[in-house]
């Protein structure tokens, strides 16, 4: 499996926006395990995505989604930046495959 971490600085007032266009271009991503989307409850524009895949080529591969480039097209304007992007290697947990 491969898993990714990451915090998304959201432009002022807009948190709320971004979050529902990336909650709304999530759907169907094959490969995908997991898609957890949250606010960061210490900064106000801040949103963690925490991503588990069945392989780093999945991952890739959904970039060029029709629906995920559509919602990267949207939120664009609404991302002030990145903060940190962690990769990790899932062995399993509560709603993933063993």
């Amino acid at each position: 499996m491969y898993g990714l971490i990451g915090k998304v600085r959201a432009m002022p007032g807009q948190r709320d926006a971004l979050v529902e266009i990336l909650l709304e271009g999530t759907a169907g991503m094959p490969g995908c395990q997991s898609y957890v989307i949250a606010k960061d409850p210490t900064d106000t524009d801040g949103i963690w995505i925490t991503e588990v895949w069945d392989s780093a080529d999945s991952h890739k591969a959904s970039l060029s989604l029709p629906a995920v480039q559509e919602a990267i097209a949207r939120a664009r304007p609404l991302i002030a930046g990145f903060d940190q992007r962690i990769e990790t290697e899932p062995v399993g947990g509560h709603g993933l495959p063993a």
